[in-house]
């Protein structure tokens, strides 16, 4: 790729728990020759996602305690301008937004920073949407609508979790919304990696359409002012037993105000980390292997929803700690 060229840049965005880290692992896992650099951020002081994110030969920028789309654009402005440097070593540049980003001011930054602007194209916009969760996080959250709104492709995930009526329902509502998106049905993000990468498919007039003020650089953007973050880490051995207990029963009682929950966990007498990931009541866990030599073993959990100062969190995960 010559230096003069403008490197393409796929945002990946998508609300929280949709399957965005699922998609980003398939990307660097296959065999598909291409040099990718990549950059995550996250919602909350303690990144997991980094970590959830597959040993690969491309680079990986995490940013944290921040939304892209906000608080932390200097961040991103400041990585991609890094990259530029040495723009020849790389095929492509992949963004993954945290699951509250709202993409517009995210893709905005392709057009107003001029730096960014020359050296940079925006290819398209990936929007992974939860099949079973969309229609009421499209109700309750602005951010999932406008994740759909600028979509060039959503990738309508964990499909095997909804019938044939169920899907036809949530996919009128994702054309209600955005009537020029390509929809693609997924089970773990299994799209062929051809429909999603290298699509030349972001159309600025296009987004014009849905948002006259895109280009003007004070672009407001609020998050819900009731969803927080929490976080804990442990470096002492959590006891299996008794986190199955706590999660379970905390998931009942109040799983429809945790937006998102996930963990890499050292559980005593298990040599293998174990990872979590949960969106509302649906719990997901699974041995990741062993932990990478050098780093630390501790447990790192990270919840993200509303009234969780009413959940006791801190109490049940210090409960949960070997005796």
């Amino acid at each position: 790729m010559a230096q003069t060229s403008q490197v393409p840049v796929t945002v990946l965005t998508g609300f929280l728990g949709a399957g965005k880290t699922t998609l980003l692992n398939r990307i660097l896992t296959e065999q598909h020759g291409r040099r990718y650099a990549v950059i995550v951020n996250e919602f909350g002081e303690e990144g997991i996602d980094n970590d959830l994110v597959v040993d690969a030969d491309e680079e990986v920028f995490e940013m944290n305690n921040g939304c892209i789309c906000c608080t932390v654009r200097g961040d991103l402005i400041r990585i991609l301008s890094g990259l530029m440097k040495r723009a020849d070593q790389l095929d492509a540049i992949i963004v993954e937004t945290t699951g509250l980003a709202d993409p517009a001011p995210v893709a905005q930054t392709f057009f107003v920073d001029q730096d960014v602007a020359d050296r940079t194209k925006l290819d398209a916009i990936v929007t992974v949407a939860d099949a079973v969760h969309l229609n009421s996080q499209l109700g309750e959250h602005h951010e999932a609508e406008e994740q759909v709104a600028f979509a060039d492709v959503v990738l309508l995930n964990k499909t095997d979790l909804v019938d044939k009526s169920g899907l036809e329902g949530v996919e009128k509502r994702i054309k209600k919304i955005n009537p020029y998106t390509k929809i693609i049905q997924t089970a773990h993000c299994d799209a062929p990696l051809e429909n999603i990468l290298g699509l030349n498919a972001f159309s600025l007039d296009r987004v014009l359409e849905v948002e006259p003020d895109f280009l003007e650089s004070e672009h407001d953007h609020e998050h819900d002012d009731d969803v927080t973050s929490v976080s804990f880490v442990s470096e002492t051995p959590l006891d299996l037993d008794k986190f199955e207990t706590w999660f379970g029963k905390l998931l009942q009682t109040h799983g429809q105000d945790i937006l998102r929950s996930k963990g890499i966990i050292e559980f005593l007498g298990i040599d293998e980390r174990y990872v979590f990931q949960g969106v509302h009541m649906l719990m997901d866990a699974s041995p990741m292997g062993a932990w990478p030599e050098g780093t630390t073993r501790n447990s790192r959990m990270v919840f993200i929803g509303r009234n969780l100062d009413s959940m006791n969190l801190k109490e049940g995960f210090e409960a949960c700690k070997a005796a």
